[in-house]
């Protein structure tokens, strides 16, 4: 299993890096809590209206490998009882942030990329997604991380 998850985790911190690249123009401004600049929001928008909406069904990629990492962690726990802590540990790194971008990310992002509220709660929405990609970027960097040095093993 852990060529399958090392695969998902990988493609997940690609995804991540991506997105990141646009979401690191807010912290620019983090010491402000007003509005970004148009020329900010509208680039971030832009990205996120991109991925999530005109990019169909490729964006379903990204939801294909956090079900498959997920599905393969617990038949990791199942099946290799000699990793089961590592499997754990694993599914709460990966678990957390995939149950992030499905409850937060993703919904803030197609709302961020439609542009229909106003500039403040389109910064806040930046400032949100941004927060959240550091967490995920964290957390997909450690699950990685423990599955490679379970492999090496």
């Amino acid at each position: 299993m852990s060529p399958i998850l090392i695969l998902c985790g990988g493609f997940l911190l690609a995804v991540l890096w991506m997105d990141l690249m646009f979401d690191v123009q807010v912290l620019r401004y983090r010491g402000a809590t007003g509005e970004l600049p148009e020329e900010v929001l509208s680039s971030i928008a832009a990205y996120y209206r991109r991925v999530t909406t005109l990019a169909r069904p490729m964006g379903h990629a990204v939801g294909l490998a956090m079900v498959l990492a997920l599905l393969a962690l617990v038949a990791q726990i199942t099946r290799e009882p000699e990793r089961r802590a590592v499997s754990l540990f694993s599914l709460a790194l990966c678990g957390g942030p995939v149950l992030l971008a499905t409850l937060r990310v993703v919904p803030n992002a197609v709302r961020l990329g439609s542009r229909i509220d106003p500039a403040a709660e389109q910064s806040r929405l930046a400032r949100a997604i941004c927060r959240d990609h550091i967490i995920c970027l964290c957390g997909i960097t450690l699950f990685v991380a423990v599955q490679l040095f379970a492999a090496l093993r």
